[in-house]
This record gives C-alpha cells, sequence and structure tokens, in this order.
C-alpha cells in the first residue's frame, strides 16, 4: 500500500494554525484499499497527541479490522429519518456542530443524503463543518469525481451517479492515495474482506473485474499526482512570464440554451483546466430569440442545471447576449486569455451544417490564434 502525504503530524500543524477547518481527503481506486482504516488508525494517533477528535460519521461495512478500530474514539450518534417506509441513518451534522471537535472524521463523501436533511450530500454537510472551523478527515474513491464521470464510463462501462465536484476536492489541504495493487485487492475480495460472501461473485464479474480496477487505479494515481502539481504551482513564485503563460492558456466551453450533451463538456472542460494549471470559463449567449421571456421551460431547467454543474466543476459562468454567438464569443476569449475554446460536435448532417453556417463550423473558421477543441458524442448516454 503506498501512502502519498500521509503524516498524522503534517496534517496535525495545518489545524493549529486553522482558522477555517482544513480538509484532508484519502482518495483510493475503490472500495476495500483502507480508507476507512486509514482514516481510523489517523483518529487514534491524533486522539493520543491531545487533538479532540470525533467520529462525525463512519461506515465499517462489517468489516471485524475496521470495527475494531471504532474502539476507544467517540461516535457522534446518527441522525434517524423515515422515508418511504424504512429508517435511515444519516450524519447529524448539527450534532457535530455543537460537539464542536478540532477534527471530525467522515466517511463515504458522495452520499446522497435522505430527503428531510438540510443538505442533498455530504460533502456539502462537509463544507458546513468547515465554515464552523472544524476540520475534517474524509474519504472517497477517484470514479466519483464529476470531471471524471464520462472518462469512468468509457473505460470501465461503469456508470456512477453519486459524485463530488471537482472544486471540492481543490480546496483539500492534503490529498492522500491509498493505493493497492490489483491482485492485492482481488485477493482481500475473495476472503471475504471487502463485501459478504454472497457477493464476491457478482463483484467480481462486474465492477471488480481486474481491468477495471487497473484502469481506475491509474487515474486515481494521476489525479492525485496533477492535484499535488496544482497545489505546488499555487503557492510557488511565478515571474511575470509565467503568469501570463497561465492567463492566456485559459480554457472556455461555449453553452447553447439546451445542450443535449452540456455535461460532458463541462467535465471536459474542468479536466482540461486542471491539467493546464488555469481558469475555465462556461460561456453562454443569449440570442434574442432565447430571452428568458422567450425560451421554453424544459430548455430553461436544462440550461440552469448545466450553469450550477458548471459553478460546482470551479468554473466561472459568463452569460453574454448578442444577435450573433460567434463574435461575442471570440471577442470575450480575446478578452480574457482564453487559449482553448470547447465546443461540442453538432449532430446535423454535415450539409445541413454548412447550409445553416453552424456555429461550430464557424468557429473553426473564424478563430484564429485559438485552440479548438471539438468533443464528440457518439454512442454516449448522457446523464445531466
Amino acid at each position: 500500500m503506498n501512502v502519498e502525504r500521509s503524516r498524522p503530524e503534517d496534517f496535525l500543524e495545518l489545524v493549529e494554525r486553522a482558522k477555517r477547518g482544513r480538509l484532508k481527503i484519502y482518495i483510493g481506486p475503490a472500495a476495500g484499499v483502507g480508507k476507512t482504516y486509514q482514516m481510523l488508525e489517523e483518529a487514534h494517533i491524533l486522539k493520543k497527541r491531545g487533538v479532540d477528535v470525533v467520529l462525525g460519521f463512519i461506515e465499517t461495512h462489517d468489516r471485524p479490522e475496521t470495527e475494531a478500530l471504532v474502539e476507544g474514539l467517540e461516535c457522534i450518534p446518527r441522525q434517524r429519518f423515515e422515508y418511504r417506509g424504512v429508517v435511515v441513518e444519516e450524519m447529524d451534522l448539527d450534532a457535530v456542530l455543537a460537539r464542536r471537535p478540532q477534527v471530525a472524521i467522515v466517511d463515504e463523501l458522495p452520499h446522497t443524503n435522505v430527503p428531510g436533511c438540510r443538505n442533498k450530500k455530504r460533502y456539502q454537510d462537509v463544507l458546513e463543518l468547515l465554515d464552523a472551523g472544524i476540520n475534517v478527515i474524509c474519504a472517497m474513491n477517484v470514479q466519483h469525481l464529476e470531471s471524471l464521470n464520462d472518462v469512468v464510463k468509457q473505460t470501465t462501462d461503469v456508470v456512477v451517479r453519486e459524485t463530488v465536484p471537482d472544486s471540492f476536492l481543490r480546496q483539500a489541504d492534503q490529498v492522500v492515495n491509498l493505493d493497492l495493487a490489483v491482485e492485492d485487492l482481488l485477493e482481500r475480495l475473495r476472503a471475504g474482506k471487502i463485501y459478504s460472501e454472497d457477493k464476491v461473485a457478482w463483484a467480481l464479474e462486474h465492477f471488480f473485474k481486474a481491468e477495471n480496477l487497473s484502469i481506475l487505479r491509474e487515474i486515481a494515481l494521476r489525479e492525485v499526482a496533477e492535484n499535488i502539481d496544482r497545489s505546488v504551482s499555487a503557492h510557488s513564485p511565478a515571474d511575470e512570464a509565467s503568469r501570463r503563460a497561465a492567463a492566456s492558456g485559459r480554457v472556455m466551453v461555449c453553452m447553447s440554451s439546451y445542450p443535449p450533451h452540456g455535461a460532458t463538456l463541462l467535465r471536459r472542460g474542468s479536466r482540461m483546466a486542471g491539467r493546464l494549471n488555469t481558469d475555465w470559463f462556461a460561456v453562454y449567449v443569449e440570442t434574442p430569440h432565447e430571452a428568458p421571456t422567450r425560451i421554453d421551460a424544459e430548455a430553461q431547467r436544462h440550461l440552469l442545471d448545466n450553469i450550477e454543474k458548471a459553478r460546482q466543476l470551479g468554473a466561472e459562468v459568463v452569460r453574454l447576449r448578442a444577435k450573433d454567438p460567434v463574435p461575442a464569443l471570440l471577442e470575450f476569449a480575446r478578452s480574457h486569455g482564453v487559449g482553448h475554446i470547447i465546443i461540442g460536435r453538432s449532430q446535423q448532417p454535415w450539409w445541413r451544417q454548412l447550409l445553416s453556417r453552424s456555429i461550430m463550423l464557424r468557429l473553426v473558421k473564424e478563430a484564429d490564434g485559438f485552440d479548438i477543441h471539438i468533443v464528440s458524442f457518439e454512442n454516449e448516454e448522457e446523464r445531466l
């Protein structure tokens, strides 16, 4: 098991000088690599060093080794909700806020809370804890990162429905990768250390295929490495030339009022901006026939959903008003240091695009000085 930047004393140094809560995230390629176990071990170490640490929410999945580590740690009782005739237990956010520990351990970060909770997602609960000055150690699998949603589906054929926005990961003060060899992980699965025996065969035939785990492991390693690079760049002094270079390489995603693949474009923009360590924009041009009083309700809903998703992914959302989208987009790009323009491939036949002078073709022809990235959506199922 390879643990990067994982010394508890490093996090303790951040805790001691923090005003807003500090955030540490354990990330791994799959269930069973030891994220919860590692968090509990760190909680015991912090407690021995005199830190007031509590378990805000821990899910042991009935694993004996993990359950044994819960002993000796203060655990905030869960809040119980009745939903559709079933009792569901969630983290009691108000109880953790009232208890106000120095450090709270929060598991299952991508979890969607049951209706009735104040926040829709658990990562939003964590943001409240951080805003209250409570330091948080939490965990997630890499496939739950929002911008990787399409990549994971295309490479592993696994559909991930619960996600965490990239903007949350970028707030982390420490990101720790828990890396376990595929063979070792499969051995743990077969030994019943991840799921109960009745679920092992199904897991081996679906998510826990060796090729899937290898791909996810590579993605996790790359994501943590890129996160470290971004962190180092953000805290390193830069000369004027490098600052200009970064500013001139910004990314712009072109949105439309009712894009069938808008979420995919936004994820692509987030990934590109992350690799380039630069800012990015999601730009929508409102033409006269798309004014709020004229656009239909369904298109308006999709547009608002995509605007919210863009913000979650870390974009600056810009709404322009113009009769012709292309000059407006290019004028904005030139004035804001954009170097990369992302647009979706038109689904119209080529001859119809030529007759209608499609925005995609016009951008390719008129966007001198920019790199144009045309995203194809062939054989893709979009989950807006």
